[in-house]
């Protein structure tokens, strides 16, 4: 979907460009933003990759000059930066990272992380743009303008919440729509793993417990996740994602004493039926 169509149906889409890790393809074209001096082929499986970007301040201009690309094609506010599982084997090992670490004044490879999230927040700050990325942007310390997507565990939008930054609430319990709707994986549609049913997904509330009222405006809202590993085709996907991604927009929407499952149901099968005349792919309900 083209940006401007998406902007015609009151959706603002948000672009995602992954550092300092999940960044093999990266490397492997450009060695000279790796860690290692070792030629890197573009990564053929799925998984989390060791190979990380390097600290030089070439490279911190490198990608900010990818942002700047990114700026150009998409008009909203958020730009997503990934930050999320940058395994630090190879920063620990090479003595550049560990002389740029002593050099900036850090107290170690999280901190490093860190400060690399920094230059892109105060990159994207003055383009008057907001910074998103995963809850491990936390770790070392959290970029002053940053949002934080919670994916780990709710705890990690509280932290957010209390340093006054921003938080979505995307965690693994009940928005990851990768995971199996049913037991009976035998039946299902090969997935990730975990197991994810329609009530699950219902029964969550998203309001972290503990939370202060007065910051309760940093909690901006969910998000389900729908990585496609296991998904061939977009009727795949459909399947996976419905009637789950019904279940939570009504999750995101309604005060909880007005939320009954056994009432979202009934109401379901009408929705459903829409879907069927629009061609939309759904799993159909389990028998009560």
């Amino acid at each position: 979907m083209a940006e401007g169509d998406a902007a015609d149906r009151f959706i603002t889409v948000i672009p995602e460009i992954e550092m300092p890790g999940h960044s093999q393809a990266v490397v492997s074209a450009y060695p000279e933003l790796g860690v290692t001096t070792e030629p890197v082929e573009p990564r053929r499986n799925w998984g989390v990759s060791p190979y990380l970007l390097n600290a030089r301040p070439e490279t911190i201009a490198f990608m900010q000059n990818v942002l700047a690309e990114v700026l150009e094609l998409f008009p909203g506010p958020w730009i997503h930066i990934g930050g999320d599982e940058a395994v630090k084997t190879q920063w620990r090992a090479s003595a550049e990272i560990q002389a740029r670490i002593k050099e900036l004044g850090l107290k170690d490879e999280d901190a490093l992380q860190s400060w690399f999230i920094q230059q892109m927040d105060t990159y994207l700050t003055s383009k008057k743009r907001r910074l998103i990325g995963w809850d491990e942007i936390l770790e070392g310390g959290l970029a002053e303008n940053a949002t934080v997507m919670a994916w780990r565990g709710v705890n990690h939008a509280v932290s957010a919440a209390r340093e006054g930054n921003d938080a979505v609430l995307t965690p693994t319990s009940h928005t990851y729509f990768d995971y199996y709707q049913s037991k009976d994986t035998v039946r299902e549609p090969l997935a990730i793993g975990g197991f994810l049913p329609l009530d699950r997904v219902y029964s969550w509330e998203p309001m972290p417990p503990g939370l202060e009222p007065a910051l309760e405006k940093h909690i901006l809202g969910v998000q389900a996740q729908l990585w496609t590993e296991y998904m061939p085709n977009p009727k795949a996907v459909e399947y996976m994602a419905y009637p789950r991604l019904t279940a939570l927009a009504e999750v995101a929407w309604s005060a909880p004493a007005r939320k009954d499952f056994d009432d979202f149901r009934t109401r379901l099968a009408t929705h459903l039926e829409r879907l069927r005349i629009l061609d939309v792919a759904f799993r159909p309900l389990d028998p009560k």
